[in-house]
């Protein structure tokens, strides 16, 4: 499946399946509240918590990949993120884009 920021495909005319998302909602840990918590007293990036978004957009990216593929698409466009705070220590990501077909 490709995925691709733009919104059309270089070199392809596509015909338009619809939008597809993946969704996922992830909590970080004690362990990692803990030392987030520590790190904010000598600043610098809290490493558990980048681990802990990076593994949430792939979750997203995946299940947006697998509705696209329903939809028997040959990529999808358009491809953004979006996040939220659904509730303390929890992070919403979102992976949405426009699943296409190429036309031979």
């Amino acid at each position: 499946m490709k995925l691709v920021s733009i919104d059309t495909y270089p070199g392809k005319e596509i015909e338009v399946l619809g939008v597809v998302k993946g969704t996922v909602v992830q909590t970080k840990n004690v362990g990692r509240d803990f030392m987030a918590g520590m790190k904010t007293l000598v600043g610098g990036e809290i490493v558990g918590y980048t681990e802990m978004l990076n593994e949430a957009r792939q979750i997203a990216t995946k299940r947006m990949v697998d509705e696209a593929e329903q939809l028997g698409a040959d990529a999808v466009i358009g491809v953004r993120y979006g996040s939220s705070m659904v509730m303390q220590g929890a992070a919403e990501i979102l992976a949405y884009g426009t699943a296409v077909k190429f036309i031979d």
